[in-house]
């Protein structure tokens, strides 16, 4: 340990690393895909498309009709064999439980929240704000919502490469692929939606910035 006063302040001032209880992540996991099904929500009754995929799952309700929910669960199905490879069981097992409860959440909104009037725009920057939050939330919890969310946090993990900015990249993607089915203005917008949610999380979510396990 270093005699230098300077530093004795600060490694007493830096907490050391705990672990979330059982209960915490729990309720981390509910509170992040609630805040998630709500700005999907947000994004479909505005007709948009956001990034991942969340994203996949809007195009195929766009063009076959089926529930969201139902086509979020199927898709992440394959994701897990990566997830078990390189995150392990624990992670495995919060990102399956957060995927399984945003479906749910998903199904249900419509019974429980009626839309009658919505700006594109704000949806945009409202569903973004929520998505981008519920995903710190998980993410700060070992949890994800499956797919690209996988694929970042092992980047992150691996090479230090920030979830925000290498996410934004992917949705950009997808938006480019979700132009075959909504109109670009529509797209347009979604992109501001996408800037919105990727932000959050770049500013928020920084290797060593957050220490709890």
């Amino acid at each position: 340990m270093s005699s230098n006063p300077e530093v004795l302040v600060q490694e007493r001032s830096v907490p050391a690393t705990q672990r979330h209880t059982l209960l915490e992540d729990l309720q981390a996991i509910v509170a992040g895909t609630m805040l998630m099904s709500l700005g999907v929500t947000l994004f479909g009754k505005a007709g948009l498309i956001t990034g991942g995929v969340v994203g996949l799952g809007f195009l195929l309700h766009y063009a076959t009709g089926i529930g969201f929910g139902k086509l979020f669960f199927i898709i992440n199905l394959p994701f897990y064999i990566l997830a078990f490879r390189k995150m392990g069981w624990q992670f495995v097992l919060k990102t399956f439980s957060a995927v399984l409860l945003l479906s749910i959440f998903s199904e249900l909104m419509p019974l429980v929240l009626r839309i009658e009037s919505l700006t594109p725009l704000y949806a945009a920057a409202m569903g973004g704000l929520l998505t981008g939050v519920a995903l710190l939330v998980l993410f700060r919890h070992k949890a994800s919502l499956g797919g690209f969310n996988i694929l970042v946090l092992y980047l992150q993990e691996r090479f230090g490469w920030r979830v925000g900015l290498v996410q934004l990249v992917l949705d950009s993607m997808i938006l480019l692929l979700s132009t075959l089915t909504i109109p670009f203005s529509a797209v347009a917008i979604s992109l501001a939606g996408a800037a919105v949610l990727n932000l959050t999380l770049a500013i928020n979510h920084r290797p060593g910035r957050y220490i709890a396990m």
